[in-house]
């Protein structure tokens, strides 16, 4: 693991927490973003070198809903970085950590993320995060 890549916040409504953390952080929001596949909107805000992610459920299902019926708004979860993600999931199963997914998919913020589950973490929801490479043409010009 290269570094602590994000904190995960679940919130009620992510404008009121925009908001909030926009007060708090005296910086706006960078960037809001729909992950469908997890029921979720994201808000991503910088902190110096850190990031800070505000997660809203988009239905009622989610786990992000979920979780706040559980324990309340707070922090869901600590993503890391890591350079290979497969190698990384491989590490950890071979560690004894259970894993909540079996391949890598598709997150927000450009990463690819994986889920370490919270009872083989001390209660803690783990993300691993790996840059999606920027596709580039001949020459090394980045595709934008």
């Amino acid at each position: 693991m290269n570094k602590i890549e994000h904190l995960g916040v679940a919130v009620k409504s992510l404008e009121a927490s925009n908001l909030l953390f926009e007060k708090l952080l005296g910086a706006a929001h960078y960037k809001i973003e729909e992950v469908a596949s997890e029921g979720v909107r994201t808000s991503f805000f910088k902190c110096g070198p850190n990031k800070i992610e505000l997660l809203e459920a988009t239905s009622e299902d989610s786990p992000i809903a979920e979780f706040i019926e559980k324990k309340g708004e707070g922090v869901h979860h600590v993503a890391f970085a890591v350079g290979d993600i497969v190698a990384e999931m491989e590490r950890l199963k071979n560690e004894g950590f259970t894993l909540l997914n079996e391949v890598p998919k598709k997150g927000a913020d450009n990463k690819l993320v994986a889920f370490v589950h919270p009872k083989s973490a001390n209660g803690m929801l783990i993300e691993l995060c790996q840059e999606i490479p920027s596709p580039t043409l001949p020459g090394g010009e980045e595709v934008s």
